[in-house]
């Protein structure tokens, strides 16, 4: 199959997952949603001495939880790694328009637990020294460290896939 179909094929399908899982999210997280669960488990409940309680009554709610449990998992990471997408984008344009900004903070998303802890420590002094000038209109910047135990290493660039 030509790779520009299959990739408009995945494209399209993505779209149309990114709808689905979105209106599902919206659905799932309303008030009505959790009546709905509530009232199905109380009616299940309910149905127990129905069925004497018996193996089969419990395998139902032990089911079918289970398997909607499943597949929200996927629809939520879906709809999460989007809305992080998005933040991330609207903060890199933030930082990419404050000329006293440091665009070195723009992929920090992609740091180590332990350059991210680094950072924090310098950002932490920062405050305590804009604390102390009692100035509300000064900044700091990151690009302002001159203590080279903050000073992050350069980080290589993954190669570009063709």
């Amino acid at each position: 199959m030509n790779k520009r179909i299959l990739k408009k094929r995945t494209s399209n399908l993505g779209r149309v997952f990114n709808k689905i899982s979105g209106w599902i999210t919206r659905k799932t997280g309303s008030p009505a949603a959790f009546i709905l669960a509530f009232t199905l488990i109380v009616l299940w409940a309910i149905s127990g001495p129905v069925f004497d309680y018996s193996d089969t009554w419990q395998l139902v709610i032990n089911t079918g939880t289970t398997i909607i449990t499943f597949l929200m998992v996927f629809i939520i990471q879906q709809s999460q790694n989007r809305d992080t997408a998005a933040i991330h984008l609207k903060l890199n344009e933030l930082i990419a328009s404050d000329e006293r900004a440091s665009n070195r903070l723009v992929d920090i998303e992609d740091l180590t637990e332990e350059e991210l802890m680094i950072l924090k420590k310098f950002y932490i002094k920062l405050s305590e020294k804009a604390e102390a000038e009692k100035d509300l209109h000064s900044s700091h910047s990151l690009d302002e460290t001159v203590d080279a135990h903050y000073k992050l290493q350069p980080r290589k660039k993954p190669p570009v896939k063709s």
